[in-house]
């Protein structure tokens, strides 16, 4: 009996540490903030600037405010796919080169892990609310401007 109670009583805040931890993990990661431009349109972008930050990306989220948005940097243009693995709002992405002009425009289910492709080698992602660039009449061709020049490593 007293090897059980003490396995039990060892065990047990071993769970509730791996249970909060668990719970913490599933936690939206917040990033920091910058402005970007679309012609008139402001968005306030979240940046996620490293390879821990890009993993994490809008993962968790329940919602994004209309003109809310995060932009993905990388460490140069490059063959970038996105997907929605643990993403809960659906988003359109769009994938821009080194000056920031949108490549092309791609539209995401949640929950899926379906890879949407830039069509050229790009230097950022920019993930918007389902159907932004569209209701902005925003397209492939413009500029996005404020964007990062260098990712944290």
């Amino acid at each position: 009996m007293a090897k059980s109670l003490h396995f039990c009583t060892a065990f047990i805040p071993l769970l509730a540490v791996t249970g909060a931890t668990l719970a913490f993990a599933q936690q939206p990661a917040k990033f920091p903030l910058i402005p970007l431009t679309a012609g008139i349109h402001v968005i306030k972008a979240e940046v996620a600037a490293n390879h821990a930050e890009r993993q994490q990306g809008l993962m968790y989220r329940q919602k994004m405010g209309p003109n809310e948005g995060m932009v993905f940097l990388f460490d140069g243009p490059a063959g970038i796919c996105m997907w929605m693995k643990n993403t809960y709002i659906p988003l359109s992405v769009a994938f821009l080169d080194e000056e920031g002009k949108i490549i092309n425009i791609e539209d995401m289910q949640p929950e899926t892990t379906e890879s949407h492709c830039a069509k050229k080698p790009a230097r950022y992602a920019l993930e918007m609310n389902q159907g932004w660039f569209k209701q902005k009449n925003i397209k492939p061709g413009t500029l996005i401007e404020g964007l990062p020049q260098q990712s944290r490593k």
